[in-house]
């Protein structure tokens, strides 16, 4: 796929001038180069979308980049964080780029993410063809993240419900759906720890409810302009555009973009559309007023209802989540799906890997039953052997945590987004993903899936014959079975004060 947006950006011709830019109606296919070659890359596949995975992190990168170097009218970011480093400052730098050529550029970023952002998300909101919002503001205490913090404390209830959602779309013809945002660990760009992610981009009849989404979230009273926060001044962009390209020319030799280079002139070499599958596939997401309710939603109302309710394992079920808190309702469901024959694998982080261990406490309470019951469960390493986790998008000897949200039915459903399988993302935060019935995808997933469960990446939980919890994983060219689980001891403190304080509705 990366191959064939290559391919199309080396025979793309002259910018859209400015003064030819118009609006997009809400949801429409642009009449561009983008929008004409997926429709005829759709033509022969009616009601089908194209669909390839983004495991590998300078991909991922690579793809917004030229999705954003290839947009002639419209471009719309939805992102729950913006980090600052090395390839959000190229991302920037190339939005700032489109907008300059005429491109109408909307970015969307959850107010809790965007923390420390401010003036420089209030100097993207200065050009004229570029648009900040923010979703769900807190008016006061945005100066860092301590004011932050206390502003907040008053109105927790109501302000730790955000905006998870994630999504990159150009033209309204292609789009990216999944777990990164906007920073160096989502890219494989960060040292000395990465996220192992996973990203979907579609084409075809998919990518229009994927728009609407975003124009729903966009237009709804939660969005706010940036610039009612954070005051600059009217040329501010320009300024802005000059520190990212002095930031980028002192990073020009960089070992990141050396082998970003490497990567293109590989991919530019390979066939084209190596990686499209083709197959029905379904936009889900949460109603936009969801972070502003009071209490729980129904189940029905939220994106975890309305996925539940396109799945019913039959055979297998395969579930990948970085934050995986079951909660007893949850985990009674693992369960008899286990106990009636069906094979149930859950992949998430160890506690040595995770970047959060009061989520790992909560979710080690349930361990045990779903372990006696048949499920299968995997934990991610924070180390790996170098090569052993390039399939999953890793570096070699790279400190690793999972960030990857999808699931498996079977052998033809996959759905994959930015919700984990955890109380905050079915309850509390607002998500977006996709569902898709396609052999050949789903197929490639579990490929993946079978690199990260391996004993080189992660550790398998087990039971022995007397009943003890074990970690089982591959050391030292031979297998070992670990009785303690690994993690030092502030990570083991903290999944115990979690369990204690019995935070796991919140987490």
């Amino acid at each position: 796929m990366l191959a064939a947006l290559l391919l199309l950006a080396g025979c793309a011709g002259a910018p859209v001038a400015r003064e030819h830019a118009t609006a997009l109606p809400p949801w429409e296919v642009a009449e561009t180069r983008l929008g004409g070659w997926a429709a005829e890359q759709a033509e022969a596949r009616p009601g089908q979308s194209g669909l390839a995975l983004l495991a590998n992190g300078k991909d991922a990168f690579a793809a917004r980049s030229l999705l954003t170097a290839r947009a002639e009218r419209r471009l719309d970011i939805q992102t729950y964080l913006m980090g600052d480093g090395l390839t959000t400052w190229a991302l920037l730098a190339r939005v700032l780029d489109a907008a300059e050529r005429g491109v109408e550029v909307r970015l969307l970023i959850d107010d809790l993410g965007a923390v420390g952002q401010g003036e420089r998300l209030a100097a993207l909101d200065s050009h004229p063809n570029l648009q900040v919002r923010v979703f769900h503001p807190l008016p006061v205490g945005r100066a860092n993240l301590v004011t932050r913090v206390l502003a907040t404390l008053p109105v927790l209830p109501r302000h730790h419900r955000r905006m998870h959602n994630k999504l990159w779309i150009a033209d309204n013809a292609l789009a990216i759906a999944g777990g990164r945002n906007l920073g160096d660990e989502y890219y494989n760009a960060s040292e000395p720890r990465n996220f192992a992610d996973l990203d979907l981009l579609t084409l075809g009849p998919v990518v229009a409810p994927l728009s609407m989404s975003f124009d729903l979230y966009w237009n709804h009273g939660l969005a706010q302009p940036v610039g009612r926060y954070h005051r600059v001044d009217a040329g501010a962009w320009q300024a802005l555009r000059d520190d990212l390209a002095a930031r980028l020319a002192a990073q020009s030799d960089a070992d990141y973009f050396s082998a970003l280079r490497q990567r293109h002139e590989e991919r530019e070499r390979s066939p084209l559309l190596d990686s499209l599958h083709w197959g029905h596939a379904e936009a889900l997401w949460d109603p936009p007023g969801k972070p502003a309710r009071r209490g729980r939603p129904p189940v029905a109302e939220t994106m975890a209802g309305q996925l539940w309710e396109g799945v019913a394992p039959e055979a297998r079920l395969s579930l990948v989540s970085a934050y995986f808190v079951p909660t007893a309702e949850g985990s009674r469901v693992l369960r008899e799906l286990a106990e009636s024959g069906i094979e149930v694998e859950v992949v998430t982080n160890s506690l040595e890997a995770t970047d959060v261990p009061v989520v790992h406490g909560a979710y080690a309470a349930y361990r045990r039953e779903l372990l006696e019951s048949g499920v299968a469960l995997f934990e991610l390493r924070a180390e790996h052997d170098r090569g052993e986790g390039a399939a999953m998008g890793m570096p070699g000897s790279s400190a690793s945590a999972l960030h990857v949200k999808a699931l498996a039915v079977d052998d033809g459903t996959v759905f994959l987004g930015s919700a984990n399988a955890d109380p905050r993302s079915v309850w509390w935060n607002s998500e977006v993903g996709v569902l898709v019935e396609s052999e050949g995808l789903a197929r490639e997933f579990r490929e993946l899936v079978a690199v990260g469960t391996g004993p080189a990446l992660s550790y398998e939980a087990t039971l022995d014959e007397s009943g003890r919890l074990g970690w089982e994983t591959h050391h030292g060219g031979e297998m070992r079975r670990l009785a303690r689980e690994p993690g030092g001891p502030w990570r083991h403190a903290n999944a115990w004060l979690s369990r204690l304080l019995r935070l796991e509705r919140w987490l």
